[in-house]
């Protein structure tokens, strides 16, 4: 039977520092957004920001200390509801926190490459938030039916597994390599897209302006504004921030997915260190934030 081991107590010590610091963090960026220096940015990009510290705080609130007390207590003790909820909620939170930065890169896209549908921007972030939302909400729907509780036989231990619902194993990997798709390569490709063309549009412009080393203007002759390029610095560094900090935790799934020995011979740290590294992303959102915004 698994126990609560001297790695999963560095994790959950962990964590909770991570959980407080992310927690008063995204609190403040919310605040700051609606009566704070934050009404300074636009009017469609306050819902965006605000969105992404929901997002952020949701992991904060859910993900973080459920993975903390699931650490402790080493099985369930929260009834089948509670385990298929709270599977459903980290998996919501997951996926809004990686929609929201889809969200963010679209916008700037817009904002650089289309200049003149700013005007529109307002309702189209919104109805891209809701879509975001929404598809987060759909796509971790599926755990409230496959996770349920198991009491192990011979002994007092019940644990919130997939076990039972999956037929073949083979149905389980497709069903955690969707998620993966959903929740890492579906986003990083649309960031690697925006970004590419954002930034193939800001070379273009710096060749055409040799002459005029004092600003980057735009094939229709308006200059790209000193407080747009600072937004856009501050969402590359967020989407990097992502792409840094859940990266090695996504592809040692992948080799756990394909190879599930592999966690006989990986030491069990490795596991531990990699996700709280991932929930590391959640406490960098409103540090960037703080220091883009004037």
């Amino acid at each position: 039977l698994p126990s609560f081991s001297v790695a999963a107590r560095c994790r959950v010590a962990t964590t909770l520092v991570l959980f407080v610091f992310a927690a008063a963090s995204n609190l403040s960026v919310l605040i700051s957004v609606f009566w704070g220096r934050g009404y300074r940015l636009g009017a469609h990009l306050r819902p965006v920001i605000a969105s992404l510290a929901a997002a952020d705080l949701m992991m904060s609130f859910i993900v973080m200390p459920l993975d903390a007390v699931w650490n402790i207590t080493v099985q369930w003790y929260a009834g089948d509801v509670m385990c298929k909820l709270m599977c459903f909620l980290k998996l919501f939170a997951m996926h809004s926190a990686a929609f929201i930065l889809v969200v963010v890169s679209l916008d700037r896209y817009r904002a650089i490459l289309h200049p003149l549908d700013s005007l529109d921007a307002v309702r189209r972030n919104r109805r891209m938030l809701a879509v975001a939302w929404s598809l987060s909400v759909l796509l971790a729907s599926p755990q409230l039916f496959i996770f349920r509780t198991i009491k192990a036989e011979g002994v007092d231990f019940t644990q919130c597994v997939t076990h039972g619902s999956f037929l073949h194993l083979w149905q389980e990997t497709t069903y955690n390599m969707f998620h993966f798709v959903t929740l890492y390569i579906f986003p990083l490709l649309v960031m690697i897209f925006c970004y590419t063309r954002i930034f193939t549009k800001i070379n273009g412009q710096i060749h055409e302006n040799k002459d005029n080393e004092s600003c980057l203007r735009r094939s229709g002759g308006d200059v790209i504004p000193k407080a747009r390029m600072k937004t856009l610095k501050m969402s590359v560094v967020i989407v990097s921030s992502f792409v840094i900090c859940w990266t090695p935790y996504y592809l040692l799934g992948i080799w756990y997915w394909f190879h599930p020995a592999m966690i006989q011979h990986t030491p069990e740290y490795v596991h531990h260190m990699l996700f709280v590294f991932g929930n590391l992303n959640t406490c960098c959102d409103p540090i960037i934030y703080s220091f883009y915004t004037p």
